[in-house]
């Protein structure tokens, strides 16, 4: 929590009254993803030992902002940053409306921007609002920031919470993972709660998050910062800003090895647990709307049973529904009998049952997994030793954990038709993923024609040929999941995989096509 926007809005207010009047005096790196800048008052930029000091710890697992009484810069391996801004004095500090990000002002229309956006941490100098320079060279992006753009005023009035019907991403973007987390609890263990309810459980974490009450916990043999009291187990409260982001700097190089190494284990082996409760549970939602919807078997028995009032060439007909009593509206295709029409629907019925097998086969292979899992999470819990933890990871976490990520119904979205699997693309870096690593030169490839959109890939079968119901159907996915979704018919390319390559100057998703015919087909799921 020491990048959520309600620690960092406290923490600038400090950072104010230590640093208005004082001069920059030095920055500079001697770790990759760390940087020190120092403050003094003017007149004494000479000295070796500065009035201030903020070291911005920007690594891509933990960032961190440390203000050390002093700082030793070493003699070697050690480089100057913003040498623009030395000798200038600040003029004031910004925390930026409902952003994780706060700007140290200075003479002469300069501005230091910290961004602490965890992983993607930067900071950023600004002349005007032109960027000048970046610490973090590698996050490009950083070169369009604008400081008139940071600020983010949002209305967060109840009103605004009921027309929202309760969307707290919507008016609190920076509560943070915990923080939603924690409210949604709250909210799950009330009956059936009132937004007048919900709305309380807000405001009553929000007067918490204004109080300068700041906790160093131990969450999963990792030091946290919160300004939560629920949750993990406390080891300090504290009142300064300052004092609390040193405390957990120091708490953090504080862990051993051990420590280190079985937090990160059991963290990895909770997430691999909540992708799996995530696939388990969109099973049996699937599985249920399957078992809910009408039967495509109960559809061709309706039809045979009514042969008689169903005129040629129809495309929707209401038939009478004996399962149910009651009218049922069936589509048909024109071109085909209602015999035709029928077998249609006993196919597909087959195929119903396949694909229902397959999900509670699923299912039940992922709820061996999550035993699996808490297993592994226990043993790890109770190891005591380095050695003996290292060894149980490379026999038993690390090869599991790493085939869960090679799975492709995981990696993309799956579909088995009649037996034959179809993989979707879920965004442009996913799209890649799928054509340039999974799919095989004799997969069939499809994609919507001149939009963006999903690539699409049939597995191929070894001495089959691509039935053309299965080639409509992974055509109709492509249109689907593309611009043209709304359209009443989509061209959609098909061809071999081996005939799609990628050069180097195209962006993520892009790709270039050698060969293909092209089908019109109906957008569909």
């Amino acid at each position: 929590m020491q990048t959520n926007y309600y620690f960092l809005r406290q923490l600038s207010k400090r950072l104010e009254e230590e640093l208005v009047g004082l001069v920059f005096a030095e920055c500079f790196s001697q770790e990759k993803d760390e940087l020190v800048l120092g403050f003094c008052t003017d007149g004494k930029q000479w000295r070796k030992k500065r009035d201030f000091y903020i070291k911005a710890v920007l690594h891509p697992d933990f960032a961190c902002l440390n203000f050390p009484d002093d700082f030793r810069r070493a003699g070697r391996n050690s480089v100057d940053l913003f040498k623009e801004i030395n000798g200038l004095r600040v003029e004031r500090v910004q925390q930026f409306l409902n952003e994780r990000a706060f700007a140290l002002y200075f003479e002469n229309n300069f501005t230091l921007l910290f961004k602490m956006y965890g992983n993607r941490s930067n900071i950023v100098l600004f002349e005007g609002d032109e960027v000048l320079d970046l610490f973090h060279n590698k996050l490009v992006v950083d070169n369009n920031l604008s400081l008139q753009t940071l600020d983010r005023p949002i209305d967060q009035s109840f009103e605004a919470f009921v027309e929202s019907n309760g969307q707290l991403n919507a008016l609190f973007p920076t509560f943070g993972k915990e923080i939603v987390k924690l409210i949604q609890g709250k909210i799950k263990a009330l009956e059936q709660p009132t937004l007048e309810q919900q709305w309380a459980i807000v405001q009553e974490i929000l007067k918490e998050l204004e109080a300068s009450q700041f906790y160093i916990k131990t969450i999963d043999y990792q030091p946290v910062l919160s300004m939560i009291q629920e949750g993990g187990e406390w080891v300090k409260t504290l009142t300064d800003p300052i004092v609390a982001s040193n405390e957990l700097y120091y708490s953090f190089a504080r862990i051993n090895v051990f420590d280190k190494e079985k937090g990160q284990c059991i963290r990895h082996l909770q997430k691999q647990i909540s992708r799996t409760q995530t696939y388990i549970d969109k099973s049996y939602t699937q599985l249920s709307s399957l078992e809910e919807d009408v039967k495509h078997e109960e559809i061709a028995n309706i039809i045979m049973a009514n042969l008689h009032a169903i005129p040629e060439r129809t495309e929707v007909i209401e038939l009478y529904d004996f399962y149910r009593d009651k009218p049922i509206k069936v589509r048909l295709k024109p071109d085909l009998t209602p015999q035709k029409n029928a077998e249609n629907y006993y196919r597909k019925a087959k195929n119903e049952k396949i694909e229902i097998q397959k999900l509670m086969e699923n299912i039940e292979a992922k709820e061996e997994l999550m035993q699996e899992l808490q297993g592994h999470i226990s043993k790890v819990e109770a190891i005591e030793s380095l050695r003996e933890l290292r060894k149980y990871i490379k026999n038993n976490v690390s090869e599991q954990t790493d085939k869960q990520v090679l799975t492709v119904q995981d990696l993309f979205k799956y579909v088995n038709y009649q037996g034959w699997e179809i993989l979707i693309g879920k965004n442009s870096r996913n799209n890649d993923l799928l054509t340039q690593r999974y799919a095989r030169k004799e997969d069939l490839w499809l994609h919507a024609r001149d939009v963006s959109g999903s690539h699409v890939v049939i597995r191929r079968q070894a001495g089959k040929k691509f039935p053309v119901n299965v080639i409509e159907k992974a055509a109709g996915i492509a249109a689907y999941y593309s611009k043209r979704k709304n359209d009443t018919l989509c061209p959609v390319i098909v061809t071999p995989k081996k005939y799609v390559r990628k050069t180097k100057d195209l962006l993520e998703g892009q790709v270039i096509v050698d060969k293909e015919e092209v089908v019109l087909i109906e957008p569909s799921l």
